[in-house]
């Protein structure tokens, strides 16, 4: 192999070892059965979340992972493999391809990573069946305000029924 070639996949392996480093998450999947169609409307719901799928092959990302903390994800590394990538919500790409898992069966989750912690299968499942973050913040929010929403009607019947006294 010429130096160039080495020089190329270096590069390669440095790219997707900075992938790796700059990610909050990242679900490794295999992707063999999946139609064309069915890739293309996958990668726009990833992409549309703002999540990066790439197909790198297997050499690469054991190098890359070693390279960047996650060697501990070599052993999945094999057959047809795809990597969801998210630098910005780190559930998105398991909750995204969760969900298209149920319905496409060709498509399995491997394992990966979730803010720097490596995950097994029934974690990133149960990961991604959490409510988004605004949900999250929704019903806490909910929750906060009940204790003051209670003041305020426990309030507004006394005066209620202070108008309704004076009135009589």
């Amino acid at each position: 192999m010429s130096e160039q070639a080495i020089a190329v996949k270096a590069k390669k392996v440095d790219d997707v070892a900075e992938l790796f480093s700059n990610a909050t998450s990242a679900i490794i999947v295999d992707y063999r059965g999946l139609t064309v169609a069915q890739v293309t409307d996958l990668r726009k719901q990833l992409r549309d979340a703002g999540v990066q799928m790439s197909v790198i092959k297997n050499k690469i990302l054991t190098r890359a992972a070693d390279k960047a903390g996650y060697g501990d994800l070599n052993d999945i590394f094999a057959g047809p493999t795809a990597v969801a990538f998210s630098n910005e919500d780190p559930i998105a790409p398991a909750k995204i391809l969760k969900n298209f898992s149920d319905s496409a069966d060709a498509l399995e989750i491997k394992g990966g990573f979730i803010e720097g912690k490596i995950m097994s299968l029934d974690e990133i499942n149960v990961y991604a069946t959490l409510p988004s973050r605004e949900d999250l913040l929704s019903m806490l929010a909910n929750v906060l305000q009940a204790p003051i929403r209670n003041v305020a009607y426990a309030v507004k019947a006394v005066a209620d029924k202070g108008d309704d006294g004076e009135a009589a």
